[in-house]
């Protein structure tokens, strides 16, 4: 089979496999064959499922022949993030506490993927129980970055930022807690959607923080990623945060057009503190907008500051409330760490949480107001460019900061606010490490930052750029 196959983006191969240019199997057996090839290098996997993956890849080749077609992600090699419950497969969450646990149910979301046909790959490494931003993980060991395999892939979902960049499989399942999603993202040259919060259901997710907790896709292209939201999104019964409203066709969104979309440029936060090879890939990103005929407007978000502290106390109280019971009983089973973590949420003030809560509040309608005058809101989505495996500063312009600090800077206000925000390529360091560029909007607004995303993806192509492994 063409190696550039294997290469193709998610709505390609599905394009090849309803024309019946391409089987299922072969597909399977060509990403099994280059996850064997490869990922003792990458370790972007805890467990692949090679039997149950051509199992699925024959049932999908024979429902396509009898003209039972499920739609774009029929047949397509897909792989789940290890906190996502899959029936008869171990879930890990990355740790020695969950090793041997095998659910006998399937989470909503990786429920969603199968009844379309998708084909689960694997469960991709992750920072122990998603609580961290290198994927440095101490049981498993750290996934690498495809684009220097000294360094992170990003996290905690960098097991699928690595395993999508080099064409492990054709997309992923991911969390975002505090950048999750939009860090491996950025890091690995990919494209992450964090949904509006309970726009995916989270059931048979294991949490972090229950009221930072998102649920997304990670892939090569948007249109795969709005494929891949436009399946996942929905009600569900089991999940009393997700919301009721309609899913739209997400693919309709992605006309090309951005003429009149108002832009909104930060002038607090954002922009601050930023390495200079990610500002310049940024601003140049922000022009080639403009060439399209979208309008920049500066945007005023003073409440910014305390963004870090509103989310440390918020994660450190939810996470050790979740890991209580497991603390009581197999504290020694977790890394050194995620222990330290849960151990200081212990001692974390209820006022210090409660008030956390109460200033999100304030940082919501102070975003409010920003959509009276903006559309979208554009950003680098990393200050930093990935460190080395084990190094914990990164230098962030001018700043030297710890790797935590500068991952979850400009990700987290789209957590605490539960509004949408994607990761776009953008461009390349001199070193070749990708860049990326953050796109956020209102509540449900998913459909524009698709929009504004894809315009920009169809006029570059750093989203076509693959590593050299």
């Amino acid at each position: 089979m063409r190696e550039q196959l294997i290469h193709l983006s998610l709505r390609e191969q599905a394009g090849l496999i309803q024309r019946k240019e391409v089987s299922p199997v072969n597909l399977i057996e060509e990403t099994l064959a280059r996850i064997e090839r490869l990922d003792p290098r990458l370790n972007s996997y805890i467990t692949v499922s090679a039997e149950s993956a051509r199992e699925d890849a024959r049932r999908a080749e024979q429902e396509i022949a009898a003209g039972r077609n499920r739609g774009p992600l029929h047949g397509i090699p897909v792989s789940i993030k290890d906190l996502f419950a899959t029936h008869g497969v171990r879930t890990t969450c990355g740790s020695k506490v969950l090793a041997d646990w095998v659910p006998d149910f399937d989470a909503t979301a990786v429920a969603r993927l199968r009844e379309a046909g998708a084909v689960l790959v694997g469960k991709t490494n992750m920072h122990e129980f998603a609580y961290g931003v290198t994927n440095d993980n101490p049981f498993y060991g750290p996934a690498r970055n495809p684009w220097d395999l000294e360094r992170v892939p990003g996290g905690s979902s960098g097991g699928s930022g690595a395993a999508v960049a080099a064409s492990l499989c054709a997309a992923s399942l991911g969390s975002d807690t505090g950048g999750s999603i939009r860090i491996p993202s950025a890091v690995c040259g990919v494209v992450g959607l964090k949904p509006t919060y309970g726009r995916v259901s989270r059931f048979g997710a294991i949490p972090l923080s229950w009221t930072l907790d998102h649920v997304g896709p990670l892939a090569r292209s948007v249109e795969d990623v709005a494929l891949l939201l436009g399946v996942l999104a929905g009600p569900d019964p089991n999940d009393a945060t997700c919301s009721s409203r309609p899913v739209p066709d997400y693919r309709k969104a992605l006309t090309g057009e951005v003429r009149g979309v108002r832009l909104g440029l930060p002038v607090e936060y954002f922009f601050t503190n930023v390495d200079a090879e990610i500002l310049v890939a940024v601003q140049v990103a922000v022009k080639t907008l403009e060439s399209l005929g979208a309008e920049v407007h500066p945007v005023s978000l003073s409440h910014l500051a305390n963004c870090a502290a509103m989310e440390a106390h918020i994660t450190l109280a939810e996470a050790t409330s979740y890991h209580e019971p497991y603390m009581k009983t197999r504290i020694d089973d977790y890394g050194a760490g995620v222990r330290v973590d849960l151990e200081a949420g212990r001692y974390l003030l209820a006022t210090d949480y409660v008030k956390s809560q109460r200033a999100r509040t304030l940082l919501q309608e102070e975003f409010a107001k920003a959509w009276g005058k903006v559309d979208v809101i554009v950003s680098p989505t990393l200050p930093a460019l990935p460190p080395v495996i084990g190094e914990l500063y990164v230098q962030s312009g001018e700043l030297r900061e710890h790797v935590i600090d500068a991952f979850l800077r400009f990700n987290i206000p789209f957590n605490l606010t539960g509004l949408p925000a994607i990761s776009v390529p953008c461009g390349f360091s001199q070193a070749g490490l990708p860049i990326g560029m953050q796109i956020a909007g209102r509540p449900f607004g998913e459909e524009t930052i698709l929009r504004v995303a894809h315009a920009f993806e169809a006029h570059t192509d750093w989203n076509r750029q693959r590593p050299v492994l």
